[in-house]
């Protein structure tokens, strides 16, 4: 069996096909290549494509409906091998022969899918207020946006469209106000006691606050915060130390204006005195007081690192329910249309939740959980409302100012798709545009026994896959002036193409020189004019990983003593490490001389002591590319 990878992941995904009665089914079992007719010097010769025949082995099953018990059973199954059109081979030398001549197909640098976070550098406000934003980035399939506004409202924007409440997205997804605010804050509680107010005293959240009144030692008497005092560290280690001070009786000031997490309900009467999400006024005190001994529980909510931001935007947010919330988001996605429950349904759970429609991959995968702080770096390729909510706290706390900005210019950011990946999603498009004629063919197959071969017409994939090697902006004649220039074009990077960026769109950030290009991209080898920078060329010892990456060797560095053993990093890796620069002087043991060395750790260069460099670099020309060594 072959890895689920290249072509194997793509017939995998997109069959079987079902027809619309769900009476046939196309099932994909295994493909094979044919050798080519003609090798790499008579395709030239010929001025012929060097290519080989795709055959793919498909199952046709035929069901019948039983009539008195309602089960399907196979009625008939034909196996088959189906032509798909021919598929250009590599030659041993990277290149590809299309029509005589030879190509390269140049590898893109593009984003790499997962979720980022950023802030508008001030720009965007007069106020020059940070403004920070979250994206999820799949590999296919719609952009998820969430930003706040200068009046710390959340939003979430759908593919860049107009933007909504963020709380209308957690709705949609069913989540009820209280649900909400449980998960996005922590909460305070209060009893009512004969008409008394005491609060469930944690010291620790009332550090930084002015005190509102006199905190007084209930056994002695002696008061330990005074009113309009600011509550330092020293205050909470008394406090905590003071026995008996587990509730704190309090004036109606510290109360009022704090909001409620849950509905206040009456306990007699069942009547709601004031509905979740609301503050506590005067008025609704007094009646509390009046009534049976209850307790609120409050939203904890500071200054310094506990905004009230998801609270204020369910206030702003005028959808009640889910149903509500998925109609709201039907209207934004398709304006004019009258929605359904069923449409609107429909279309949310398409939109991150269906295989069919949406892809982080197995990168985009990685790059989200160890975004947000979670172990495993597998999972499936759709969002989860736990993904969502995950992103929307990295969000929050970033507001709350903990945590850092993510750097799109860092190659931990940036991944390579080659020939393979690119050629993968042509592929995938032509096979999607035969789905839909083969789905319309199977009614037919029922009636009429049709044979695999019948169904699918392969001309639509061979047009896909000759549009690409012939006319994309990543297939290209091959620079053959002498060796030098062959080999220079076949290790270009390019973040131009289709799904990278344009010339005129490139602002100058992309352009620069990265501390994660060292050993990576060259930053000698680009051209000169408008392509500067959107065109680089790998460094001498460069390789991708698995995912995408770009990563470079060094020596391992062990009790000051540089071993042979190497190790190849990637940019995300890299920045954890203390490594030495390849010139560092060795005595003839290998063991490091110099007392400090300079060193590069969290792509700053620094001054290291020898005993914490843990790898060094191979060569000196490991930075630059093969024309500029």
């Amino acid at each position: 069996a072959r890895k689920e990878t290249g072509l194997e992941a793509v017939f995998r995904s997109i069959f079987p096909m079902e027809s619309y009665s769900g009476n046939a089914m196309l099932d994909y079992v295994s493909y094979r290549l044919e050798k080519p007719a003609f090798d790499v010097v008579e395709c030239r010769q010929r001025g012929l494509t060097f290519n080989a025949g795709l055959r793919v082995r498909l199952r046709l099953a035929v069901m019948e409906k039983d009539d008195s018990t309602g089960a399907k059973r196979v009625k008939d199954v034909k196996e088959q091998d189906v032509y798909m059109g021919e598929i250009p081979l590599m030659t041993e030398h990277g290149s590809f022969v299309i029509n005589g001549t030879e190509r390269i197909i140049v590898s893109q640098l593009h984003r790499s899918p997962g979720v980022f976070f950023d802030h508008d550098r001030g720009k965007t406000h007069s106020s020059g207020k940070l403004l920070f934003n979250a994206r999820i980035i799949p590999y296919r399939g719609s952009w998820l946006d969430f930003e706040f506004d200068p009046k710390d409202h959340v939003y979430a924007r759908i593919d860049r469209r107009r933007k909504l409440p963020a709380t209308t997205l957690l709705r949609a997804l069913g989540y009820s106000t209280e649900d909400i605010l449980e998960m996005f804050f922590e909460t305070d509680t209060f009893h009512i006691l004969d008409g008394e107010l005491h609060y469930d005293l944690i010291p620790q959240r009332l550090q930084g606050e002015i005190a509102s009144f006199d905190i007084v030692n209930p056994a002695t008497g002696e008061v330990i915060v005074a009113t309009g005092k600011r509550i330092t560290a020293r205050h909470i280690k008394v406090l905590a130390e003071v026995p008996g001070l587990q509730q704190l009786p309090v004036p109606d000031v510290f109360v009022l204006g704090k909001v409620v997490a849950k509905d206040v309900v009456n306990p007699e009467t069942g009547e709601v005195l004031l509905a979740v999400n609301e503050p506590i006024t005067g008025e609704v005190l007094d009646v509390l007081r009046k009534g049976p001994s209850l307790s609120l529980h409050t939203l904890y909510i500071n200054e310094i690192d506990r905004g009230p931001y998801i609270s204020e935007t369910l206030r702003i947010d005028t959808s009640r329910d889910a149903h509500e919330a998925q109609m709201e988001i039907y209207r934004l996605m398709r304006p004019g249309e009258p929605p359904t429950k069923d449409a609107a349904q429909n279309l949310f759970q398409g939109l991150f939740f269906s295989p069919d429609r949406y892809d982080l991959s197995g990168v985009g995968r990685m790059k989200f959980n160890r975004r947000v702080g979670r172990e495993e770096i597998t999972g499936p390729g759709v969002l989860s409302s736990e993904d969502i909510l995950a992103v929307l706290k990295v969000l929050v706390s970033l507001r709350n100012g903990i945590g850092e900005i993510d750097d799109i210019d860092h190659l931990g950011n940036r991944r390579v798709r080659s020939v393979g990946e690119l050629m993968e999603n042509q592929f995938r498009l032509g096979l999607v545009r035969v789905e839909r004629a083969v789905k319309d063919r199977l009614a037919l197959a029922e009636s009429e026994g049709l044979t695999p071969q019948d169904l699918i017409n392969a001309k639509p994939i061979a047009a896909v896959v000759n549009e690409f090697f012939g006319s994309s902006q990543l297939s290209q004649f091959m620079d053959q002036t002498n060796p030098l220039s062959e080999v220079t074009h076949k290790r270009r990077v390019s973040a131009l193409g289709p799904g990278g960026l344009t010339r005129e769109r490139a602002g100058f950030e992309v352009r620069d020189v990265h501390p994660t290009h060292y050993g990576r991209i060259c930053p000698i080898e680009t051209p000169e004019g408008p392509n500067i920078g959107l065109i680089n060329s790998l460094a001498c010892y460069a390789r991708t990983n698995d995912y995408g990456f770009l990563e470079t060797p060094y020596r391992r560095v062990v009790d000051r003593r540089a071993t042979d053993e190497i190790e190849y990093l990637s940019a995300i890796e890299e920045g954890n490490y203390v490594i030495a620069q390849a010139n560092s002087v060795l005595d003839d043991d290998g063991l490091l001389v110099e007392e400090l060395i300079s060193c590069r750790h969290k792509n700053e260069t620094t001054l290291a002591n020898r005993d914490q460099v843990q790898f060094m670099d191979i060569s000196p020309r490991q930075i630059v590319s093969v024309a500029a060594s």
